[in-house]
């Protein structure tokens, strides 16, 4: 039942989208409680994931770059949640 971090880190990706079973997500659990890291790494892919998605529904499908104001929220919110 125990899963190394690299596991880990696979499953929390597929979570992150809804594509992890039930299964995975009990094992990615009880990994998290026990590895403060993989919880890190749980946490910054949320907030970038929510950054990712609040920027791509204000851009209305126009196709650039971040701006400079946009990096600098985007560190101060990783920064943040750390």
């Amino acid at each position: 039942m125990k899963i190394s971090c690299d596991e880990a880190t696979k499953i929390c990706d597929k979570n992150q989208y809804g594509e992890a079973s039930l299964w995975e997500k009990i094992k990615l659990n009880l990994h998290l409680f026990l590895c403060k890291k993989c919880g890190l790494y749980s946490k910054q892919n949320t907030v970038l994931t929510k950054c990712y998605e609040a920027h791509k529904n204000t851009s209305n499908g126009a196709s650039h770059c971040l701006s400079i104001e946009d990096k600098e929220h985007l560190e101060e919110e990783l920064k943040s949640r750390i």
